[in-house]
């Protein structure tokens, strides 16, 4: 008798925080279709940022932690790590945190905001709201984009550099760990199957749910696209050689085959693995 009324007592304030959330979504504007258009415009700012950082070489000092230790000034860390902290920690204090769009790479480092609090509106389950895959994100922009993003060379401009790797990361993260809105929308609008999977703990099943292969290929084709058009040379001599999909990076101010791979090995699946990891947490 007691379990029963215990579970039915779960139940009734899982029922509660949803129905909450979902007048607050009403309010907010919050749909699936603002979400499409929330990550449509992130592909221009994607896109923007990798042509900004494209446009300076490799620069391997500047991710090499024995730059600032030969320095002598006792860190351990690369001058891009210790760049990103630093002004994660500047960022904090003017509030940029405050929304859970936002997600420091070093968390742990960010102090209380100097700002004034914003009411922003709380659109996401508490329990699942900071469900985020930054670390993975650093790894692989570090790992494996950048060496395909960058040309080898060496110009000294460390600071400019690896302010454009922020520009970049910031932008990755924002548009990868939106997943967890694009869940939470799927989710109010399916609750029964959701509801299922996730007390099942299935997440081929969530992760099946959650895909749809032809809209994938639509974002895939789009930002390609968007790297063509955004990265052409503009003259005022005659019309702009838009060159196609299969031209080499001189073609443009960033590979649009990059930016293609990209969103369909990373992006997309990094982003399919925040609402899994979100919906696994929605009832909690």
């Amino acid at each position: 008798m007691a379990a029963a009324m215990i579970l039915s007592c779960r139940y009734l304030l899982i029922c509660s925080a949803t129905l909450a959330l979902l007048l607050l979504r009403l309010c907010s504007g919050l749909s699936l279709d603002t979400v499409r258009e929330f990550l449509t415009r992130e592909e221009d700012t994607v896109v923007f940022g990798l042509i900004e950082r494209a446009k300076h070489p490799r620069n391997t000092p500047a991710y090499d932690p024995g730059y600032l230790a030969g320095g002598g000034h006792g860190h351990d860390a690369s001058f891009a790590e210790m760049f990103v902290r630093e002004s994660e920690v500047v960022q904090a204090k003017a509030g940029r945190y405050q929304s859970l769009q936002e997600i420091p790479f070093f968390p742990f480092r960010v102090p209380f905001t100097l700002a004034p609090p914003y009411n922003f509106t709380t659109e996401l389950y508490s329990a699942a709201a900071l469900v985020n895959v930054n670390d993975a994100i650093w790894s692989m922009y570090f790992n494996e984009l950048l060496p395909l993003l960058a040309k080898n060379g060496d110009d000294g401009n460390y600071a400019a550099t690896v302010s454009s790797d922020l520009v970049c990361l910031q932008a990755l993260s924002r548009r990868i760990n939106y997943g967890r809105y694009v869940a939470e929308v799927k989710f109010i609008g399916d609750q029964q199957n959701y509801t299922t999977l996730i007390r099942n703990k299935d997440t081929d099943a969530l992760m099946k749910l959650l895909t749809s292969e032809a809209q994938e290929d639509v974002v895939k084709r789009r930002v390609q696209k968007k790297a063509m058009v955004f990265g052409q040379n503009v003259t005022l001599d005659g019309p702009v050689e838009t060159g196609n999909s299969n031209s080499s990076q001189t073609s443009f101010k960033v590979d649009p085959s990059l930016v293609y791979k990209l969103y369909d090995k990373w992006v997309i699946p990094l982003t399919k693995q925040v609402e899994v990891e979100y919906l696994l947490h929605r009832l909690d």
